[in-house]
C-alpha cells in the first residue's frame, strides 16, 4: 500500500508538470523590463521583437482590434475618459497567460469602476471568449490581434519566430497617452502587476 500511494503521488506531481498546473504563487515575478522594439527571452533563447516601438508619452496608435464578446472591430485609441489598463499576453491557453489574467480579473477587482481592464492576445476571439467563460473572467474585456498581428506591430511588441504578443503591461491615460510600459524580459515570467495595479489607481484620480 505504501509503495502504491508514493507511485500516486509521483504520477500526481508529474501530470501537474505536464498539463502545467502550477500556481500563480510558484511562478516568478520579473520587476524588470525591456524596451518595445528589442528583444525578450524564451528560455536561452533570445527572441527579437518586431515592430515600431511605442513609449511613455505617445498616443496609442490607431489599430483595429476584434472584440471577443462581440465580434465587432475596437480601435483603442477612440477611447477617451477612461484609463486602460492593456494585460498582453501571447497565449490564454498557457499556464503564465491564464494567471495573468486571472490576476487581472480577481486581484484586480479594486480597478473596476475607475479603469478599463483589457486582455490582449492573438488568440481567436473564439478562443478567448471560451477561456472567459471557463474561467468566470468575464467582467473583463478579451481584445483579438489575430488577423494580421497590426496592433503588435504597432506596438513594437511582436515576437519574432512566434509571432505572437510580447507578455507586457500598458497603461493609457484618460486622454489616450500611454504612461507606463513593462514589457517582460522572459516570457515564461510574470509582469509586476501589483505596481501596475497601483500606477493605474493613481492615473485614475480620486473618486
Amino acid at each position: 500500500m505504501k509503495k502504491i500511494g508514493i507511485f500516486i503521488a509521483v504520477a500526481m506531481v508529474v501530470f501537474s508538470i505536464w498539463t502545467g498546473c502550477t500556481t500563480r504563487e510558484t511562478m516568478p515575478i520579473n520587476r524588470a523590463s525591456v524596451e518595445p522594439g528589442s528583444a525578450v527571452m524564451r528560455g536561452d533563447k533570445e527572441l527579437l521583437l518586431l515592430g515600431a516601438p511605442i513609449s511613455v508619452g505617445k498616443t496609442l496608435p490607431s489599430v483595429q482590434l476584434v472584440d471577443a464578446m462581440t465580434m465587432k472591430n475596437v480601435d483603442l485609441s477612440g477611447e477617451k475618459g477612461k484609463v486602460l489598463f492593456l494585460s498582453i499576453v501571447p497565449s490564454v491557453d498557457t499556464r503564465v497567460c491564464e494567471a495573468q489574467t486571472h490576476y487581472l480579473g480577481e486581484e484586480g477587482d479594486e480597478l473596476a469602476g475607475k479603469v478599463e481592464r483589457i486582455v490582449i492576445s492573438r488568440d481567436t476571439p473564439f478562443a478567448q471568449r471560451r477561456f472567459a467563460d471557463e474561467a468566470k473572467l468575464t467582467d473583463i474585456r478579451y481584445l483579438s490581434d489575430y488577423k494580421t498581428g497590426d496592433f503588435g506591430r504597432a506596438m513594437g511588441l511582436l515576437v519574432d519566430d512566434l509571432m505572437l504578443l510580447a507578455r507586457s503591461v500598458v497603461l493609457v491615460d484618460k486622454q489616450g497617452v500611454v504612461r507606463y510600459i513593462q514589457v517582460v524580459p522572459e516570457l515564461g515570467h510574470l509582469p509586476d502587476m501589483e505596481k501596475a495595479f497601483d500606477r493605474a489607481l493613481e492615473l485614475a484620480g480620486p473618486d
